[in-house]
């Protein structure tokens, strides 16, 4: 009797054990990263390691982002001109719809989602002394090579993804890169990398609302976020090597000098700080997000880092860095990166199950 009960003590500590286990996994979340030469890694939060891969059926994943109810990844492929609909409990691709092409930022949002992709890609000349680098990276996103001679503009698709279907396409300027939301929810403003500007559009009509040269304060606009107050947009400005702050209506405010090449860009949930991934200075540069006052600059020493995101309960980011195949761990507590999550298939983008603030997201 006493062996019994014993037995019975140690199957419910083992149950107990394995559904704390469980918990743990659930509370901490899952991250997905996309790579360039592969489909989409898994990584298990409670344990910082890839545990799984999804295949995306073509080749080239970049933009990507999770439904609000976490069933489903929308990856934007680039070779198939597509987004794959990912189940995430089968891991199994569901559904394809047709984009157009050179898909790459995806933003989700409802049943909604928004795709830019750009029917030609040629961009003119780096600043003089980064041509290896820019050959390096194929002149962006580590492939676009097009040789189209028409410089037809960049779109945003506007998907339903109940239906299925592109509803409409936004017409934006040529390359478009970011794009982020007002804060009601009925506009969307894109950067345009080519032509640097800022473009708002009307979700519901597509109708250009307004146009921000922003030429004058640095070149080639990427990412773009708006802060959790939604009274100032902050948008990178890749090649001037600073950020460029707007308030609301889109006027620019100022700009704040960061390191090489900023891209990624991000506030944490309570708008307290501002974070910025300068691939070429590998840092993931950190500002008080009222004054922009710099922080601190977090060493990555890393090559390439371009997004990043949140950890669901904000206690790390995980910095997505493609030329060291590698995802950055960063301890948002002490500043500093931590670890290191092997990905050998050069990463591009990385999202997180519960969502979470980051480059690509916003919960």
């Amino acid at each position: 009797m006493q062996l019994k009960s014993a037995c019975r003590g140690l199957i419910s500590a083992a149950l107990f054990s394995m559904m704390a286990t469980a918990g743990l996994v659930q509370a901490a979340g899952t991250a997905y990263v996309s790579n360039q030469e592969g489909g989409i890694s898994v990584i298990d939060l409670a344990k910082m390691e890839v545990t799984g891969e999804f295949e995306v059926g073509g080749k080239v994943p970049r933009g990507l982002g999770v439904t609000e109810d976490g069933k489903t990844l929308v990856v934007a492929v680039r070779e198939s001109g597509d987004i794959a609909l990912i189940d995430i409990a089968s891991g199994k691709v569901n559904k394809r719809i047709k984009i157009g092409k050179n898909p790459e930022f995806v933003r989700v949002r409802g049943h909604m989602a928004f795709v830019s992709f750009e029917p030609t890609s040629k961009l003119g000349p780096p600043p003089k002394g980064d041509k290896k680098e820019e050959k390096k990276d194929g002149g962006k996103e580590g492939g676009h090579d097009d040789d189209d001679d028409d410089k037809e503009p960049a779109k945003v698709a506007v998907v339903d993804l109940q239906k299925g279907k592109v509803l409409r396409n936004i017409v934006g300027g040529p390359e478009t890169e970011g794009i982020e939301f007002t804060a009601d929810g009925k506009r969307l403003v894109v950067t345009n990398e080519a032509d640097n500007t800022l473009t708002l559009h009307d979700i519901r009509t597509g109708k250009l609302l307004k146009k921000v040269n922003v030429e004058k304060y640095g070149a080639r606009p990427r990412g773009i976020k708006l802060s959790p107050d939604g009274k100032t947009f902050v948008a990178t400005l890749e090649f001037g090597n600073n950020f460029l702050v707007l308030d609301d209506k889109l006027t620019p405010v100022k700009t704040v000098a960061t390191g090489q090449t900023p891209y990624g860009v991000a506030f944490d949930r309570k708008g307290e700080r501002l974070y910025v991934a300068t691939a070429r200075a590998k840092a993931l540069e950190v500002f008080d997000a009222k004054t922009f006052d710099k922080i601190k600059d977090v060493a990555l020493d890393a090559e390439r880092c371009w997004h990043f995101t949140f950890t669901p309960d904000e206690a790390q980011i995980l910095v997505a860095c493609g030329r060291s195949d590698a995802v950055v761990v960063v301890d948002t507590q002490k500043l500093e990166a931590t670890g290191r999550i092997a990905d050998k298939k050069l990463p591009w983008g990385i999202v997180t199950w519960p969502r979470a603030m980051g480059s690509l997201d916003a919960n």
